[in-house]
């Protein structure tokens, strides 16, 4: 059983939004209350969140000693149980009278899922397997009472759910992004390190920067040291994602302060090269030839993100703080200007600009917004771009 979050356009001006999908070099960028507005939140946590594909972590950390663990995901609640090699989502919500089976965050490891409240108890795969005092009840019959199951999906090491329960099939969603990231293996790496950064900026903000490189000669001189900001190209591609890749400098072998590896390189990944993906809404995927590093965005107010950052890397590896170092340099660079831009926004002057000639995949980016607030079912459960293939890129 599945249910999907039908309901209105975002609350915003619809015109505004008309001239974020308008074609490049003609449109505008959002306007500042999709970044400042707590009702504009909310509504994209239902709809953005709640009727996308949403990372919630490695399915090798979630599951660990716990066979339960219980996550947010937008606005609502899920229970992930974990059975082997099966991974289920089901709503956080016991079928007598709706108390949270566990509290966000918190794991367990036992045989059945029991609600704290009254003690109706589940199976791992979410049928009811006992309802106390519910015996003597003569129109019950435990059959129509299970947990409501969610689609979930397991993507090259990640888990990731559908909370609305009406998205299109994941790998119709995911699209050519498979044939892009599955050279670097991120099922066989193993976590390197991790860091944790609260940003005073919305988690759209964050991601617009992620897209451009335009920004990159001012504030990231150590990145231009080892790749030529102009270089790459952008795709455009099927799926719900959207990314492009860069350039080592012929000295450079990754992305590190001298742009020497200390680690293994990834049999297989392609070399001279780092592709940067972010597969809507909230996991951004920076695959190098020697460590894949993600960000895997959380919104946690209008002008507040929650960014976990890690860094995966060959099992026989021995070194990541080359990577580490370069990174967390080059993050708080970038924090320090979408924590400005968030401020600008705030601003009763702000206007919505036109984009540069190399801000394509941010025009991307805010059309696809543009889209979904506009009509987040379509968006969703529709083929996001027409099937094609671009440089040689196969489509999955």
């Amino acid at each position: 059983m599945s249910v999907r979050f039908d309901g209105p356009a975002a609350p915003l001006d619809a015109d505004d939004l008309l001239a974020a999908s308008l074609p490049f070099g003609s449109s505008r960028t959002l306007p500042a209350r999709a970044y400042t507005s707590p009702e504009v939140l909310a509504w994209e946590r239902r709809h953005l969140f709640g009727g996308g594909w949403v990372c919630v972590g490695r399915r090798s950390e979630l599951g660990g000693a716990a066979n339960q663990r219980a996550v947010t995901v937008g606005d609502t609640g899920l229970l992930l149980t974990f059975d082997g090699a099966t991974v289920r989502a089901l709503a956080n919500v016991c079928r007598h009278r709706g108390h949270e089976l566990l509290a966000a965050g918190e794991t367990a490891n036992r045989a059945a899922i029991v609600c704290p409240y009254h003690g109706w108890a589940y199976r791992l795969d979410g049928t009811l397997a006992a309802a106390a005092a519910m015996s003597g009840v003569a129109a019950f019959d435990p059959a129509d009472h299970g947990l409501i199951e969610l689609p979930v999906a397991q993507w090259q090491g990640w888990v990731f759910v559908n909370a609305a329960g009406g998205a299109r099939p994941f790998a119709e969603y995911v699209g050519a992004l498979d044939g892009l990231i599955a050279p670097y293996q991120p099922e066989g790496l193993r976590l390197g390190d991790r860091h944790e950064y609260d940003v005073a900026a919305n988690w759209k903000v964050i991601v617009e920067n992620y897209h451009e490189c335009y920004h990159c000669p001012r504030i990231h001189p150590e990145l231009c040291r080892v790749s030529p900001p102009a270089s790459g190209d952008n795709w455009d591609l099927p799926g719900a994602w959207i990314g492009g890749s860069m350039d080592l400098r012929e000295h450079a072998e990754t992305m590190s302060l001298d742009g020497r590896s200390r680690g293994r390189f990834i049999d297989g990944a392609p070399r001279g090269t780092v592709r940067y993906v972010g597969l809507f809404p909230n996991l951004l995927i920076s695959a190098h030839p020697d460590y894949v590093m993600t960000h895997r965005i959380e919104p946690l107010a209008p002008d507040r993100t929650r960014v976990e950052c890690s860094w995966y890397v060959p099992e026989d590896a021995t070194e990541v703080a080359y990577a580490v170092t370069f990174w967390d340099i080059t993050n708080r660079q970038d924090w320090a200007a979408c924590e400005s831009v968030q401020r600008g926004l705030s601003s009763p002057h702000f206007r919505p600009g036109p984009l540069a000639s190399n801000e394509d995949a941010v025009h991307q980016w805010m059309s696809f917004v543009a889209r979904a607030y506009l009509d987040p079912v379509a968006t969703f459960t529709a083929a996001c771009r027409p099937d094609e293939k671009r440089d040689g890129v196969p489509v999955t």
